[in-house]
């Protein structure tokens, strides 16, 4: 008897140290983000990443030039384009991600179940209706905002800007003196060479300005967002 239950211990011991292991190089089951639900060429880490596989705050996920990699977390999906790469993360209590290269597209069932960022950026949806927006990152400090269902709000450092459903806006984060003046300044013949009049945040934390109308996001589809908000 005495054996057995020492080999109990020993086999429990084991058990404790394999699955603490881990906790240095990936979350806590607790801090389990979302389920793949679409993956071609895409990663996490630096190992692929299939149909199926459940990401966690804190996994780096990309996909390759010919990639696509679609996530479902709770009321909210996340697409990553091709030749994209983000950090998956929390804010309070929903899921969010760190846009670092390339475009990313979500769709959510109201404002609180999903944020983006971009450097000292978040992107959310504005209000609690269906939402569908898109950033494409164009550079260190630069960035397109679109919106093709519902309204986004883009906040930079207290300064909130709202982007109107079927809009598109180009953002410079910390603009300098001439970019201030460039977003806001027409071009020669008096017209601005854009689809829509430049605007400037006041504390000029960032510029923006509109480029055009953009088509409606086809990607996925924002039913299962829409339809199904507690879908885990």
């Amino acid at each position: 008897m005495a054996m057995g239950c020492g080999r109990q211990l020993i086999a429990a011991v084991v058990s404790v140290g394999l699955l603490g292991a881990p906790c240095f190089s990936a979350p806590a089951p607790s801090t389990q983000l979302g389920i793949v639900v679409f993956a071609e060429h895409a990663r996490v880490g630096t190992g692929p990443i299939s149909v199926g596989s459940t990401v966690f705050g804190g996994d780096n996920v990309s996909t390759e030039s010919t990639g696509t990699l679609q996530i479902r977390a709770g009321a909210a999906r996340l697409l990553l384009a091709n030749a994209s790469a983000a950090t998956l993360t929390r804010e309070d209590v929903s899921p969010a991600a760190i846009l670092t290269t390339g475009t990313a597209t979500f769709s959510t069932a109201n404002s609180r179940a999903f944020t983006l960022h971009f450097r000292n950026a978040t992107i959310r949806a504005n209000t609690d209706e269906p939402t569908v927006g898109q950033v494409s990152v164009l550079g260190p400090k630069e960035m397109v905002v679109r919106s093709t269902r519902g309204a986004l709000a883009v906040t930079v450092e207290g300064e909130t800007r709202v982007i109107p459903e079927g809009s598109a806006f180009r953002v410079v984060l910390d603009p300098t003196p001439a970019e201030v003046a460039a977003a806001g300044a027409p071009a020669a013949g008096g017209s601005s060479g854009r689809s829509g009049p430049p605007v400037s945040a006041g504390t000029s934390k960032f510029v923006w300005y509109a480029v055009g109308v953009t088509a409606l996001v086809t990607f996925f589809a924002i039913q299962e967002a829409v339809e199904s908000p507690d879908r885990p």
